[in-house]
């Protein structure tokens, strides 16, 4: 159960990923290459306000989500709005994350740096299995934010707005969304969601420069796995992709881990290619 643990919470932190893409992704039919970036910057800002300032794990959440906001939101302004071709957005988006490798490295350095969990860091014995207190709470986020996500997106007008956008853009145009603004909230919603899940990613990766170049490749992976557009598909993903790399390190070796994931994603693609949770549709011509 102990390898089980890890595992589960090494996929909730690529669902986190995933999340984040697709919020994207619904709202725009583009992707957000820097997504993984925008969750690595929340994990420095966590270790500067637990760490550094001492701040109180509440304030620091503040600190993150408003930090990383910000960053989404310039982001949006600067490398999105001004450009028309969706191909073009796929550029900028990967500049805007080499940007973002590069300036965490001038202001935290290249070297790991540990991110208390505000939960505490004691071992837990469950089910005959030894976790972390992050390990679990890592889970539980993931599963309360999919089932949170799935049912905004059924109650609330903003939710169903968005929808119809990913359905029909023009369409949604026509009766009066405001497409602009929504695939502006996107971006920055996404932004500062990253920036709260920081404080949960960091203490189970370290806040590490490399950090989002790790987790975005696996992240595409849980995307494609659980389909694009689908949000409880990033969990099964997740969870998956996670579950899967837990056993190929224990079993096979570490160096067989990316091999076996990559495994498990073509045969799932090859029997389902729009990914578990997302139909193909045929259009009649």
């Amino acid at each position: 159960m102990t390898l089980i643990f890890g595992g589960l919470a090494l996929g909730a932190v690529y669902a986190f990923v995933a999340i984040g893409y697709n919020i994207v992704f619904i709202s725009s039919k583009t992707f957000n290459f820097a997504q993984a970036q925008l969750i690595m910057i929340g994990s420095f800002v966590a270790y500067t306000g637990l760490v550094t300032l001492h701040l109180p794990a509440p304030v620091v959440a503040l600190l993150a989500l408003a930090v990383v906001f910000t960053v989404a939101a310039i982001e949006e302004r600067v490398a999105i709005r001004p450009l028309k071709d969706p191909h073009a957005v796929l550029v900028t988006t990967l500049g805007a994350s080499v940007l973002l490798d590069g300036a965490a490295q001038l202001i935290w350095g290249t070297q790991p740096l540990p991110v208390p969990f505000f939960g505490g860091d004691g071992v837990l014995t469950i089910l005959g299995g030894r976790a972390y207190p992050v390990e679990l709470a890592l889970v539980a986020v993931a599963v309360l934010l999919v089932l949170l996500l799935t049912w905004a997106s059924k109650r609330f007008v903003l939710g169903l707005a968005l929808l119809a956008m990913s359905e029909d853009r023009e369409a949604a145009m026509l009766r009066g969304v405001n497409v602009r603004r929504l695939v502006f909230g996107s971006f920055a919603c996404a932004g500062a969601l990253a920036g709260v899940l920081g404080l949960f990613v960091g203490p189970e990766t370290y806040a590490v420069a490399t950090l989002g170049t790790a987790l975005a490749l696996k992240g595409f992976v849980v995307l494609a796995i659980g389909g694009f557009g689908s949000i409880p598909g990033t969990l099964v993903g997740g969870l998956i992709v996670g579950l899967v790399e837990a056993l190929a390190s224990r079993y096979l070796g570490g160096e067989f881990a990316t091999i076996a994931v990559f495994a498990v994603f073509i045969t799932i693609l090859m029997a389902r290619p729009a990914g578990l949770f997302v139909r193909t549709r045929e259009r009649a011509v």
